[in-house]
């Protein structure tokens, strides 16, 4: 009997600890599950895609990006597309240089970070590219001359470009022309996009793709163009083949991008390219890169 019992008792034990050892493991598996869970949403919601920064939203809620190669101090901005669809072969350039840079990433110097904002005005350039502000090509453009100069403005049929704080005007020129310049400097969310990132972003020197001239031109708002600033422009040029100019004095200008950088002392030039239609890769590729090796430690 005693014998038995104890039996029975040696059951009872190894039944009992067999079953917290099973209900431990479960409760584990189910921790597990769940701890993975958090991690994985954790992670998730922590990531940030480091190589890309929504600036902003155009009028018709078009988002504006940011895309950024290398991860060095020195901020080199390039930016296209302020013209939107008139302008459509500055935005094509933006892309091009995004290209060359994901295939030439290493080159970038390690003190450099160089960041593209290849469209602007995304509104602009949907109007002749079937609503797409993605990647497109020459094909795609629509050779309708009068919606080719209503692209040139944002979905208020704003020009971008007489929006920044330099001269501001509220009617401005293009040509010979009267186009608005925004009830008020910065009127536009498109201006205030870039006014934003450059604000809250140190930049080494920015350059501004426009179309059609063919040159660089310097930037300056009644404070005469900076050391570094003219030291841009002749770098730019001398690689590019591009004429170097002090000034845009083709007509009046008012309200100006480059010109509100040279306002806040940011050395920033203009280069525009020959005609409506070319990219002239080449020529800039090797004004590109001269600029990306004078920042260079």
């Amino acid at each position: 009997m005693k014998n038995l019992i104890i039996i029975i008792l040696v059951i009872i034990v190894i039944g009992l600890g067999m079953y917290l050892l099973i209900q431990n493991s479960s409760d584990n598996d189910v921790n597990l599950t769940k701890d993975n869970g958090i991690a994985t949403s954790t992670i998730e919601t922590k990531q940030e895609d480091k190589s890309r920064t929504i600036i902003g939203a155009s009028v018709e809620k078009r988002e504006i990006i940011a895309y950024h190669f290398g991860t060095g101090n020195t901020e080199l901005l390039f930016v296209g597309g302020i013209h939107g669809g008139y302008s459509w072969n500055t935005a094509l350039i933006a892309y091009e240089l995004m290209d060359y840079l994901e295939k030439a990433s290493s080159t970038i110097p390690a003190n450099v970070r160089v960041t593209i904002i290849p469209v602007l005005n995304p509104d602009g350039l949907a109007k002749v590219t079937a609503s797409t502000t993605a990647r497109f090509s020459p094909p795609d453009i629509s050779l309708d001359s009068a919606l080719l100069t209503a692209a040139r403005f944002n979905g208020r049929n704003v020009d971008l470009n007489r929006n920044f704080d330099c001269d501001w005007q509220s009617s401005g020129t293009w040509q010979n022309k009267a186009v608005s310049g925004g009830s008020e400097v910065f009127s536009e969310p498109e201006s205030r996009a870039i006014k934003n990132y450059v604000e809250t972003n140190k930049l080494a020197a920015v350059v501004v793709f426009y179309s059609a001239a063919g040159g660089v031109y310097a930037s300056n708002c009644h404070n005469s163009i900076s050391a570094e600033t003219r030291a841009l422009t002749k770098t730019y040029a001398d690689a590019s083949g591009y004429k170097a100019y002090e000034d845009f004095d083709f007509y009046e200008i008012t309200g100006d991008m480059v010109n509100w950088l040279a306002k806040n002392n940011i050395p920033a030039i203009s280069v525009l390219l020959s005609n409506h239609k070319d990219t002239e890769w080449t020529k800039n590729k090797a004004g590109i890169d001269a600029l990306i090796k004078y920042y260079a430690n």
